[in-house]
């Protein structure tokens, strides 16, 4: 159901708030790109949001989603060399496709994975642009075969622009050094939060969706950063009984 105009505009606001909140002095960038693709999920009719960066030789990677199902969407695109993304991250353009199963002929690999383990039907690539050049992309992923309209392809491309204002910042910009650092780190904190899911993973019996959910309402309620409080669980510096409380649990901060 869609949300009556007036709604919608002040969740905009307050989504873009937040953002602008997320990238003051000492801002963590794993954070930034995690809350954005939330609201990407919260303000624009898709099921799904990823987003991938591209490290110092160009080559993507996954440095956020919203669900496991978005992140194998992004791994079979990168595994095939092939897809939206790929496309979206080499013309610096959007690339809408409202169904996939119409894709064999354009990426006959990407399509042949989706169709085996994918779970979603349509895919809008935004890409993270600065002066001409792609330094990722924002995908979303919906269920259903579809279009996006206008008005929310152009609400995720300003989503996905301040995703790269926040990753690249006006520092970064002058300094190419600092950019391949920052997207260095940002690659770097994610394999920790991938590390980290798997211990509180195994230790609840959870799927790691539900461990991730645990790490990030850990993270949020004590206001740390994602990535520091997943070292300190990689490191067995945070005991995981820590992370008993998920959101909505009795008894939540």
């Amino acid at each position: 159901m869609s949300r009556p105009p007036v709604e919608r505009e002040r969740s905009v606001s307050h989504a873009f708030v937040v953002l602008a909140d997320t990238m003051v002095a000492e801002y963590d960038a794993i954070d930034l790109l995690d809350r954005l693709i939330g609201f990407c999920v919260e303000l624009l009719p898709a099921d799904a949001a990823g987003i991938v960066l591209g490290d110092a030789r160009r080559e993507l990677r996954v440095v956020a989603a919203s669900s496991e199902a978005a992140e194998l969407m992004e791994l079979l695109q990168l595994q095939s060399d092939e897809g939206p993304c790929l496309d979206c991250f080499q013309t610096v353009a959007p690339v809408s496709i409202a169904d996939l199963a119409g894709a064999a002929d354009r990426w006959p690999r990407f399509a042949a994975a989706v169709a085996e383990r994918g779970q979603f039907r349509a895919v809008h690539a935004l890409p993270l642009r600065l002066r001409g050049q792609a330094i990722g992309a924002l995908n979303l992923f919906d269920r259903e075969p579809g279009s996006l309209p206008d008005s929310d392809l152009a609400l995720g491309q300003a989503l996905a622009d301040v995703a790269t204002i926040g990753i690249l910042q006006e520092r970064a910009i002058r300094r190419a050094e600092v950019v391949n650092e920052q997207l260095q780190t940002a690659l770097t904190s994610r394999v920790t939060i991938e590390q980290a899911k798997g211990v509180l993973s195994q230790h609840f019996g959870d799927d790691v969706e539900v461990a991730f959910d645990r790490l990030r309402h850990y993270a949020r309620s004590r206001n740390a950063k994602l990535a520091h409080i997943a070292a300190q669980v990689v490191r067995r510096e945070l005991d995981p009984t820590a992370f008993n409380l998920l959101p909505g649990s009795p008894g939540r901060r």
